[in-house]
Parts: C-alpha cells; sequence; structure tokens
C-alpha cells in the first residue's frame, strides 16, 4: 500500500519557504523571521486538501557555492528533503527576480527526476502582478504566482499539489518518501500507539547528535556552532512494534539570555513540545554535568506529566571513570533534586554509539511505565498495608480515616484517596503514600499524582 507522499518546499534563503509552509499547514509550526538562515533543519507537518493527506517539508535555504560548515549541511538536508520527496515546490521571489542562485537550483532540480511544481511568491498584487512570467527563464514549466504572507492564491496552489501527486508517478524501486527507518512518508502514526518523545536540554549539549545516532541518518543539522537547531522537529522512527516520534527541540536557555526573537519562539516552542511530549530525553553534558537549568528544564517536564530520562551524553570522553562515578554523582544529584530519586539515568555516547541502542528500550519502557494501570482491588489492598504501618497525623477533634483508594488515571498515573477529613491530611503524609505506591509499582521515569477527596456522604452533609 503506497504511503502517504510527501511535498518538499526549496529554494534560496528568505524567498519565503516557512511562511508558504505556515500558510499551507495551517498554524505557525515554523518560525518565520525577516533575517535569511532561520530554517536549518527539514521541518516536517502533516497537511490534508480535498481529501489528499500528504507531509510538507520546510527547508533551509540553499546558497550554492558556499563551501561553510553551515551551508554545506543544510545542503545535504536539503537534497535530503528532495530526494525522499514526490513533489518538490521549488520557491523564487518576485520582488527579487531571477536570482544567479536561482538558476543553480533549477540545473539542480532538473537532474532530481522529481515533480517541480515553480512558484513565485510574494506577488501581492495578484491578478494584476506579472512579475512570475520572467521565471520562465528557469525552464520548469509555468510559474505558479503566490503571495504566501496574505494567501493569495494558496488555495490554488493546494490543488495543483493535489493534482500532481495524484497524478505523479512514482519509481517502482523507491518507497515513497524515502522508505529510510523514520521516514515521515509513511503514515502519520495513530493516536493509540505513537510515543512523543522530547529531545530537551541545553545548547550544544548533543541533542541532534543523539537523534541522528538513534535514527541511523544525518536527519538533523549537526554543526559546531551552537544553536543550529532553531525549531522543534518531528520524526518518526518505528521500534520493535512502537512507533516513537522524536521532537529535536531547540537548547533551552535561561529567559534571562534570550534577548532574540529567534531564541525566545525557539525557547517557546520547545516548552510546547515538552507539553505535548509522553517522555522528555533531557541530554546533558557528561563534562560539564548537570547545571541548575538541567534541574529547571527536568522539573517542567515533570510538572506537565512528561516521563523523564536522563541521558548523560559525551561518556566516551570521561577519561578516568572509577567504578561508582557514576553512582556518586546521581546520588548527589538526587539529594539536590528528591523527584530525581524516580527517573532513569542513561551514560552514552551520542558521537560512538556507546549504549545510544539502549535508549530506545528504556522510552518504551518508562512510556508504558506512565501508561500502567493498577486494579482497584491491588490499590486498596497496598493502601491498608501502608496505613497500618503508619497511621496518618490524627488532629484534635474528629479522626482522621483513609476509607479507599482507586487509580482514576494514566498518562501520567493519577490516584485519589478518599478520606473523611481530606483536608487534614499533611503533606508529609501525601508523600508517604505516594512512595509506597512507588514502592509496590515503580512507575519508572513518570510523575505520579494523589488527589485527596471527601467521601460523598459526608460532602452532603
Amino acid at each position: 500500500m503506497r504511503g502517504t507522499p510527501t511535498v518538499a518546499i526549496i529554494g534560496r534563503p528568505n524567498v519565503g519557504k516557512s511562511t508558504l509552509f505556515n500558510r499551507l499547514i495551517g498554524g505557525r509550526d515554523a518560525i518565520v523571521d525577516a533575517r535569511p538562515g532561520i530554517t536549518r533543519d527539514r521541518h516536517f507537518g502533516a497537511a490534508e486538501w480535498n481529501g489528499q493527506r500528504f507531509w510538507l517539508v520546510d527547508t533551509g535555504g540553499m546558497v550554492p557555492g558556499a563551501h561553510d560548515q553551515l551551508n554545506r549541511a543544510i545542503r545535504t538536508q536539503v537534497e535530503a528533503a528532495v530526494a525522499m520527496s514526490d513533489v518538490v515546490l521549488f520557491l523564487v521571489d518576485v520582488e527579487a527576480g531571477v536570482h544567479p542562485a536561482d538558476q543553480e537550483i533549477a540545473q539542480y532540480l532538473r537532474t532530481a527526476r522529481r515533480p517541480v511544481i515553480l512558484v513565485a511568491n510574494k506577488a501581492d498584487q495578484l491578478p494584476k502582478d506579472t512579475r512570475h512570467l520572467a521565471f520562465y527563464e528557469l525552464g520548469l514549466g509555468d510559474p505558479f504566482p503566490v503571495s504566501a504572507a496574505v494567501g493569495k492564491s494558496s488555495g490554488d496552489l493546494l490543488d495543483r499539489v493535489v493534482e500532481v501527486l495524484r497524478g505523479s508517478v512514482i519509481d517502482p524501486g523507491r518507497e515513497p518518501g524515502g522508505g529510510g527507518r523514520a521516514d515521515p512518508g509513511r503514515e502519520p502514526p495513530g493516536d493509540g500507539g505513537a510515543v512523543q518523545v522530547a529531545v530537551v536540554g541545553r545548547p550544544n549539549v548533543g541533542k541532534s547528535s543523539l537523534v541522528n545516532r538513534l535514527l541511523g541518518e544525518e536527519r538533523l543539522v549537526v554543526a559546531d556552532e551552537p544553536g543550529t537547531t532553531r525549531d522543534a522537529i518531528d520524526t518518526p522512527l518505528s521500534y520493535e512494534g512502537h512507533t516513537l516520534v522524536f521532537i529535536d527541540t531547540a537548547g533551552l536557555r535561561k529567559r534571562s539570555k534570550v534577548d532574540d526573537d529567534i531564541e525566545f519562539y525557539s525557547t517557546l516552542r520547545t516548552a510546547r513540545a515538552m507539553e505535548r511530549a509522553d517522555v522528555c530525553v533531557l541530554v546533558v553534558d557528561a563534562l560539564d554535568g548537570m547545571h541548575v537549568q538541567d534541574l529547571k528544564i527536568a522539573n517542567d517536564a515533570w510538572e506537565r506529566g512528561a516521563a523523564i530520562i536522563v541521558a548523560v551524553n559525551k561518556w566516551d570522553l570521561i577519561e578516568e571513570k572509577e567504578t561508582n562515578t557514576a553512582v556518586r554523582g546521581e546520588r548527589e544529584l538526587k539529594d539536590r533534586a528528591p523527584f530525581l530519586e524516580f527517573i532513569p539515568f542513561l551514560y552514552l555516547s551520542a558521537k560512538t554509539g556507546q549504549r545510544v541502542p539502549k535508549l530506545l528500550a528504556l522510552i518504551v519502557e518508562v512510556a508504558r511505565e506512565r501508561d500502567k494501570r493498577v486494579p482497584t482491588a491491588e490499590v486498596n489492598r497496598v493502601l491498608e498495608t501502608l496505613v497500618d504501618r503508619q497511621q496518618p497525623p490524627q488532629p484534635v477533634g474528629e479522626s482522621v480515616r483513609l476509607l479507599y483508594a482507586t487509580q482514576i488515571g494514566t498518562a501520567p498515573p493519577r490516584f485519589a484517596v478518599v478520606s473523611n477529613r481530606p483536608e487534614a491530611i499533611p503533606e508529609s503524609y501525601s508523600r508517604y503514600l505516594v512512595n509506597g505506591f512507588r514502592e509496590a509499582w515503580r512507575f519508572t521515569g513518570s510523575p505520579l499524582n494523589l488527589k485527596f477527596r471527601r467521601r460523598r456522604e459526608a460532602a452532603r452533609r
């Protein structure tokens, strides 16, 4: 069965690729800014038009002839996006006219063996605007004028995309979308089995390198300069019957340091990625250790209800490792932040691949723990044992009794304990019960929420 096709948007910098992406997706999933070079990675989004589903891919701006590390990496990403695409939207700028870079990109596309729609953007004066006619000289067929910023002809462009998708012939030996192990050209993961994984951490700790190692390809731009990942990018991966959707997020910085609009929106988008994540992999630099900002990121994810794994990266660079080096480090951290007691640590190297495969199994494990449900009879058995071991504090007046308990939700696990006087139960006793529940059922890596409720009969009185 043919998978969901892929449409890639390419072009030189600052022609409006991300603006068009947002217009066609119907949201603001890509960062848009007037400066060139804002989009550096392939950025995926699911779209549907006239009953046709497809993946839309935004790419970084191609700069033909540029040889610096970042531009070489961006070109590699664009070429990968074109190779996996079923239709290419080649975006040009009618205000700038035909640019030498447009000519070189057009020459490249003529050898790419992909259907191309030449899209002439910034044609704000439609239908009077005729500046798009100059782009016939690129030799890629009829230029399609649009104004991505105001939406003019965007619906017509989508009609054309669907027409080409339904009529395009895919090479028999090529699976739509490239057929890679983590290929976005396949059906988007359904609500039933996908685990959303946000890869978070401070800038330049190796998040993109780690995701690339997991995916087995250079899917995300990696360069020496910090901050090369600006958007949060969803990349699905199939692992032992599970769909893991990785979000390689922009590095979080302290808010006081976010004095640039792009940094601000990247940070905001990372926070949104954490909100919708089932599992957050917090990447920490083994050489730098865990900073206060790392603890803040972990706490934010924990408060939002995500399961957490701490991935200590660059472990290969720790030259002198004593037997208990990792254990001592964990103990010190858990003394500073008690919630880390329930979070697994994995010491790995994205560069060498050391222990990286174990991360996939650990993600599946903590996602399963986060979704675990305990039968009510077992909950009450454990509650009774805990109460027998230590009664709740008894203030003056009516005695405090815990009547029964039940699990009221998952992802993360949530429990309700019914009491005749819930307001009289101190926080310390609540922590005692939470620790007892964890001792019984673990819920490794996942937050556990406990609420006290008043018995209904007592509430009516």
